[in-house]
């Protein structure tokens, strides 16, 4: 019986810890997507946003763990409702291996990812997405003046940037791989969930991620029902 007891707080107390982890990744992510967009003429073209199926967002990524296969990374994952009422509760995501290219200096470095389509999305949601195989990808453009309608940019089901050093950019994520991460998924929701059936299903957005979810909201069209 002892044990059982022991056991329970044991497992509560490794529940708490990992949702404080999950907590202040969430208030870094709404922080970086603030100050990118925040940056005159520097920002995600906000048609992109508008046309955005999900979005990606991966705050802080270590200089030292940019080595191929390397875990390097830990993000959420919110896509546009069904109903066209906003974004979903977010999933969570590790993001492993990659390109060099994916590096532009500084000692950590914020990643956006946006992905244009449904058929991209879809695929985003399973088990393991890699860039550029499971999607066709491409930097994305930087600035309110910035052309969307370029061949690269109309044709690739992702679009990827970083910044590091205060300095933001397009950059090609070829070869990355986004697994679900189900560690922070636990934390925040208590229990072990899909990121598929986060984002597609009836998931209340958790509190600490309500500051995210407005954020993209308030930089995106939505289609009010």
């Amino acid at each position: 019986m002892r044990t059982l007891v022991f056991s329970c707080f044991a497992y509560a107390g490794t529940l708490l810890f990992a949702g404080q982890e999950e907590d202040k990744r969430l208030q870094n992510a709404t922080t970086m997507l603030e100050e990118i967009m925040g940056t005159k003429d520097k920002e995600i073209p906000r048609d992109l946003l508008d046309r955005a199926a999900c979005a990606v967002l991966v705050p802080g990524l270590k200089k030292g763990a940019f080595v191929i296969g390397a875990k390097f990374g830990r993000g959420f994952v919110t896509c546009r409702k069904k109903d066209g009422g906003g974004w979903s509760a977010p999933g969570a995501v590790r993001v492993e291996g990659g390109s060099v290219g994916f590096q532009i200096g500084g000692s950590e470095t914020d990643v956006v990812m946006l992905v244009m389509n449904e058929r991209g999305a879809d695929r985003l949601l399973a088990s393991k997405f890699t860039v550029g195989a499971n999607a066709s990808a491409a930097a994305g453009p930087v600035g309110r003046t910035a052309s969307a309608d370029t061949d690269a940019t109309m044709r690739a089901e992702l679009l990827t940037w970083s910044r590091a050093r205060g300095a933001f950019a397009g950059v090609s994520l070829q070869g990355a791989t986004l697994r679900p991460d189900r560690e922070a998924i636990l934390g925040l929701y208590g229990k072990d969930m899909s990121n598929r059936d986060i984002v597609r299903g009836d998931t209340p957005v958790p509190s600490s991620a309500e500051p995210l979810i407005a954020s993209l909201g308030k930089y995106s069209q939505i289609e009010k029902k």
